[in-house]
């Protein structure tokens, strides 16, 4: 029989086992609630069953790896060569995902360690070390090759193809804008895109159902994020196209997102009382959630900079909003009414905007109000980690200004303002809406410095630092693109 302090230590043991165990159970329905996984938390997923359904077959993967890294549709051909085996089980639904390790706190490697028990080693990509591009261009062209010299798997593949991201806001406009360069050379299907959230706002991933962030705590969650993406239905996005058009003497350190381009298409319909300078630089790109200027811009700026100089500061969504919060408080946008740096004075300084309406191809130019020193071209639901600063606008102010009620695949974009960091607080803590300006099918706006040497832009969280001249202007021109975006709904 055992003695009473042995069964002291034993009920002691199995009480603190107990608690730890509730304070588990705690966490992760903590967690649950948190990051808006309560859909997910009743999925149930068969591990192998999972990994059968995703995992395309070897001779294919490896092909299009060699394809890839050969920049060659031809560069993996030998493994289709050495295939004996007539059959061959297609995946049902095969999948591709792109991680990029520099977000989530740089806990890329985490995941893919997880992804791993899933996936085959070939089927995750790098974004660091590669480029989307390339697969698009010669991994889904190596499929199409084989497809079109009779096998069957490379083509049912190929049409049945389904891509995650797993990053940032940044990061999934990045793969968009590569994919959508399918139906540009009319090489459709387009694959449909699921969100695994590593950034710091992830307001794509909110937009259609996915959770608000990735809790590294819960080990399950990406075989039930990945069954979830092999299941989901396809949703429409809308798509914007951003052309920067700049003096040809200012150096500008620009997002990958933006490239750039010999001939510039912006339009120059609009009345303006200058002329445009003998040369010019050109840029394009993509945006698939919101283009800003001024104040959230700079802070953004400051962010990014920060996180590529001290990278240990940066460890996940959460120390990456106390930072954000710090910067923008730092720049002294909670003082500009008594501020006299130019830089924190109102956009109409600088700024002159026009705007295209519904059905029409005038261009009409928008008053700027003096205490505005952001201004936000949008289309999501979520903008800033979750926050609508739009607005559910009744039906009555609607009528009134002459809007419609907002969706992302409406060809709208909704124009707002935000006047000092006060005003973008309570903005931000859904208190209050924006300073409402328009809505548009395009928008024109046309920079000009004075005191002012640079302002700040940013696109899908991707900031950069935009000189400026005195004599002539910058200007940046977003219109809808012709086709809209294939995602892939987690609700």
């Amino acid at each position: 029989m055992s003695s009473p302090n042995t069964q002291g230590e034993s009920w002691s043991t199995a009480s603190s086992l107990i608690s730890a165990g509730l304070a588990r159970s705690s966490s992760m329905m903590g967690s649950i609630r948190t990051y808006g996984l309560t859909s997910l938390a009743t999925v149930r997923v068969n591990k192998e069953a999972l990994r059968v359904k995703l995992l395309i077959p070897q001779h294919i993967r490896l092909a299009m790896v060699d394809s890839i890294k050969n920049k060659d549709v031809d560069g993996g051909d030998r493994h289709f060569e050495l295939v004996t085996s007539e059959t061959i089980t297609c995946p049902e639904a095969p999948m591709i995902i792109f991680i990029n390790s520099r977000s989530g706190g740089r806990q890329g490697p985490e995941l893919k360690d997880r992804l791993l028990e899933l996936l085959s080693e070939e089927q995750i990509l790098d974004l660091q070390e590669m480029d989307p591009n390339d697969f698009v261009r010669y991994g889904l062209g190596c499929l199409e090759k084989h497809a079109k010299n009779g096998d069957a798997c490379a083509k049912e593949i190929r049409e049945k193809i389904r891509v995650v991201v797993a990053g940032g806001d940044g990061t999934v406009g990045w793969v968009l804008g590569c994919l959508a360069g399918l139906h540009k050379t009319s090489q459709e299907p387009v694959p449909p895109v699921a969100i695994i959230p590593l950034g710091t706002g992830n307001d794509l991933a909110r937009s259609f159902g996915w959770v608000s962030a990735f809790p590294f705590s819960w080990k399950s969650l990406s075989k039930r994020i990945l069954h979830r993406a092999a299941n989901g239905p396809i949703c429409r996005l809308d798509s914007w196209q951003v052309t920067l058009e700049m003096p040809a003497s200012k150096a500008v350190d620009i997002p990958h997102t933006l490239k750039p381009i010999e001939v510039c298409e912006v339009d120059q319909s609009s009345e303006t009382d200058e002329k445009a300078p003998q040369k010019v630089k050109c840029y394009e790109g993509v945006f698939y959630n919101y283009f800003s200027i001024g104040m959230d811009a700079q802070v953004a700026y400051g962010f990014h900079s920060l996180r590529n100089e001290k990278p240990h500061l940066a460890q996940g969504p959460i120390s990456n909003k106390i930072i954000y919060s710090g910067y923008g408080c730092s720049q002294g946008w909670f003082l500009t009414p008594c501020a006299s740096d130019p830089t924190l004075r109102g956009l109409k300084n600088i700024l002159r905007i026009h705007i295209q309406k519904v059905n029409s191809t005038e261009w009409v130019q928008v008053p700027i109000h003096k205490s505005v020193r952001a201004i936000v071209a949008l289309y999501l639901h979520n903008y800033g980690s979750g926050r609508n600063p739009w607005g559910n606008l009744r039906q009555e102010y609607l009528d009134k200004k002459g809007f419609v009620v907002a969706n992302v695949d409406d060809g709208l974009l909704e124009i707002f303002g935000l006047k000092q960091g006060w005003h973008a607080s309570f903005v931000m803590a859904d208190l209050i809406s924006a300073k409402h300006i328009a809505q548009a099918t395009a928008i024109r706006m046309e920079l000009r410095g004075g005191e002012w040497k640079d302002s700040f832009m940013q696109m899908d969280g991707e900031p950069w630092k935009q000189n400026l001249s005195k004599k002539n202007s910058t200007t940046v021109e977003i219109k809808r693109m012709p086709y809209q975006s294939a995602m892939i709904s987690g609700e």
